[in-house]
């Protein structure tokens, strides 16, 4: 069996690229030990250059599978700040739900799927699977933090990774509130996103692998008083989330995307954003015959997300300088909508605008 583009992973990264692929004319095969849906704990939002690309892909979230919120609201036991979208429109969206609309969509266009089906070994032409051997022209990795691909290309990033951990769980409860709202802790984040008319997912993100959501809801009091009497509408599931990337993300004929690509951590609700995008770009850089494009075109996309994910880290590693930043965002609501807009890829800093976040950044350092 060959293929134009074999991908190995099925999560929304990975079937994300078999859409693009197939909407520019290639033949596409997906390989993946599991079987839909595919389930993720994570924090569940599709922000508006999610929503872009979806409605390229030919999925329209707004068709009664989702629930619309409108900006972020970040707040700890001082302050409250809140900041809406300039432009555009955002989801909350199960993952399970998401991850069948991007497979029925798939199938509509013809990507062949090979479910159950385990990776053996990796060739530069060919792949041995349980299923037998897949040729292949381009072969993308779409298989995770752990990317066996990957390593098999040797593009594994150079520096060990740190890694947190996410837990989730959903509530039947109306949300309260048109914003996803961030609640930060000492070095953690309770997270609540809508994802119905009548349910909420509530994710938590720790430096503490021994806890998990339940436990911790008494150190988020606002959320706990909120939930309380709601009914669980899912069990409790887990995952590790950090910041990372490989070394590169194309080698010869091998492309990385999502996960297998880079990571940002959960707490910056950036992932599916940047492996939609990133599968938009890599199936132009295919059809042209050349990765050189899709290579440049990830260093930009994911150059802002992982700055800023950054300094959403460091607000989690150093107390005294999150409450200072909370302080700031609450008093001063034009820079965190700022903020917000470039988090959401709405627009760019000018020199002025840069200069102007710097010096609040760093009064807010030496205050």
């Amino acid at each position: 069996m060959q293929s134009d583009v074999l991908i190995i992973g099925g999560g929304p990264a990975g079937i994300a690229t078999a859409i693009a692929a197939r909407l520019k004319g290639l033949s596409v095969t997906v390989i993946d030990a599991r079987t839909p849906p595919i389930d993720k704990a994570c924090g569940e939002g599709l922000l508006p250059e999610a929503v872009s690309a979806l409605r390229q892909f030919g999925i329209d979230p707004a068709c009664g599978f989702a629930h619309s919120f409108s900006g972020f609201r970040f707040a700890d036991e001082d302050s409250s700040a809140c900041a809406h979208f300039t432009a555009g429109e955002a989801y909350g969206i199960r993952r399970t739900v998401f991850h069948c609309l991007l497979v029925g969509r798939a199938l509509d266009l013809g990507v062949s799927f090979r479910w159950g089906t385990r990776l053996m070994k990796l060739d530069s032409r060919c792949v041995h699977t349980s299923d037998g051997i897949m040729a292949y022209q381009w072969l993308v990795g779409a298989d995770g933090q752990t990317s066996s691909v990957r390593r098999f290309a040797g593009l594994d990033g150079r520096r060990p990774a740190k890694f947190r951990f996410g837990f989730r769980r959903h509530y039947e409860i109306a949300p309260w509130t048109d914003c996803v709202e961030v609640h930060w802790g000492e070095k953690s984040q309770m997270v609540v996103a809508p994802t119905g008319a009548e349910e909420i997912c509530v994710s938590l993100f720790t430096n503490d692998p021994r806890t998990r959501l339940h436990y911790d809801l008494d150190r988020f009091p606002r959320v706990a008083r909120r939930i309380a009497g709601a009914r669980p509408s899912s069990s409790e599931a887990g995952t590790m989330t950090l910041l990372s990337c490989a070394r590169a993300v194309t080698r010869e004929n091998i492309a990385l995307v999502g996960d297998a690509s880079c990571t940002v951590d959960g707490i910056a609700g950036q992932g599916l954003s940047l492996a939609l995008r990133q599968a938009l770009h890599l199936a132009d850089a295919i059809a042209l015959g050349d990765l050189g494009h899709y290579a440049k075109m990830h260093r930009r996309i994911t150059r802002t997300p992982t700055r800023i994910t950054r300094l959403l880290l460091a607000m989690n590693a150093n107390p005294a300088l999150r409450r200072k930043i909370l302080r700031i965002l609450a008093a001063k609501p034009a820079i965190f909508a700022k903020v917000l807009s470039i988090h959401a890829g709405h627009t760019s800093l000018n020199v002025t605008e840069a200069a102007g976040i710097l010096a609040t950044g760093w009064r807010a350092i030496w205050a």
